[in-house]
């Protein structure tokens, strides 16, 4: 496992629709090792693929009890709203507010290719939804209605 460098706003990487995974292979498992790494040691509670420069549909998301893990990861049902107060990664030192599902369904495959459904809700849901962003090249200050500095 490795930690890899996390890319920060401004690299146009991060504004890229990823790719669809076609095979669950030996990079895409080293891939989710590091970013789980990478996720503990930046104290973060989610993480996408091109985060850390790889252009694959790919996230972690950290709920509190676990780590899950999608591999082409869909909202597949949506219900409510929240507003949420997020930051990001590839945006440090900024937060803003954000019109998010308060519920969320989401489908992808586990790293032996079961396919696999969560029922998130509140902040584990945002966090979904943030993340399942990065895998169309957006980024929480695109849908942010007001933003500021961390304080």
């Amino acid at each position: 496992m490795a930690i890899r460098n996390i890319v920060k706003e401004g690299d146009p990487l991060l504004r890229k629709k990823s790719r669809p995974v076609e095979q669950i292979d030996e990079k895409i498992i080293n891939l989710l090792d590091d970013m789980k790494e990478t996720l503990a040691v930046a104290q973060g509670v989610g993480l996408a693929a091109p985060q850390v420069g790889i252009l694959r549909r790919v996230i972690i998301v950290d709920t509190g009890d676990e780590i899950l893990e999608l591999i082409n990861p869909e909202i597949i049902k949506q219900s409510g709203h929240q507003d949420s107060f997020e930051g990001c990664l590839s945006v440090p030192g900024i937060r803003g507010h954000v019109d998010r599902p308060k519920k969320v369904t989401i489908q992808g495959y586990d790293r032996e290719g079961n396919l696999m459904e969560y029922k998130a809700q509140d902040f584990v849901a945002t966090i979904f939804c943030h993340e399942t962003d990065h895998l169309d090249g957006t980024l929480f200050i695109d849908k942010a209605d007001r933003c500021g500095k961390d304080d």
